[in-house]
């Protein structure tokens, strides 16, 4: 579990691609690797995946195709920064909003507006992700916890105050870039359910009324 509260953003310092897999690896600050060890999991760009090894602060970890395939891990490089968070423990401030780590699809920036203390990035909103892109609703954005500012028929947008910019990567965002949705899970739970009932027969009459 994570809570979308980006702890930093690291550069992949090794990359080993085979066919239909890859192995990243990064330089763990000496604040990230306290009680780090072999299996547990760790959000790269808000996708969960496991440690695999654990080298004097360099930690690897191991992406099949599918996550490959589903998140924009498919198109790092070496030298390419992402978010990084460490799983939720027990006890902790959930400063953002619960995650699983589980990649629903990726969409594209459509436009980054810039000013002083603000910056407005604009995205894709597919059809079959705005259910659950709702205005003022929760969502995760390569592992960042974020709320929508605004949606229409095709884009919705989100508001990023400067410690965003500064710790995530959407300082860095531009014009172009895929980025990972994970939409909210009781979001998601709510609108599925009530898909369900308006598609029974024997509900729909009392849903009307």
């Amino acid at each position: 579990m994570f809570t979308g509260i980006v702890q930093t953003r690291l550069p992949v310092a090794g990359l080993e691609r085979k066919e239909d897999f890859a192995t990243f690896t990064f330089e763990f600050p000496e604040k990230l690797m306290t009680g780090l060890q072999i299996g547990a999991s760790v959000a790269i760009n808000g996708t969960c995946l496991t440690v695999r090894t654990l080298e004097q602060g360099r930690v690897s970890f191991d992406a099949i195709g599918q996550t490959l395939k589903v998140t924009n891990l498919g198109d790092l490089q070496p030298g390419s920064v992402v978010n990084i968070e460490r799983a939720a423990r027990f006890g902790d401030e959930i400063g953002g909003h619960v995650l699983s780590g589980h990649i629903m699809d990726q969409v594209t920036v459509l436009a980054v507006d810039d000013s002083a203390n603000n910056r407005v990035v604009w995205m894709e909103r597919p059809a079959h992700l705005s259910p659950f892109l709702l205005d003022k609703g929760y969502v995760a954005l390569n592992g960042c916890s974020l709320t929508i500012a605004e949606v229409t028929e095709d884009r919705f947008c989100v508001h990023l105050i400067p410690e965003t910019r500064d710790v995530t990567t959407f300082g860095m965002v531009q014009v172009g870039d895929r980025i990972n949705v994970e939409v909210d899970a009781q979001t998601q739970a709510v609108v599925e359910t009530v898909r369900r009932l308006l598609a029974d027969p024997q509900m729909s009459p009392l849903l009307s009324r």
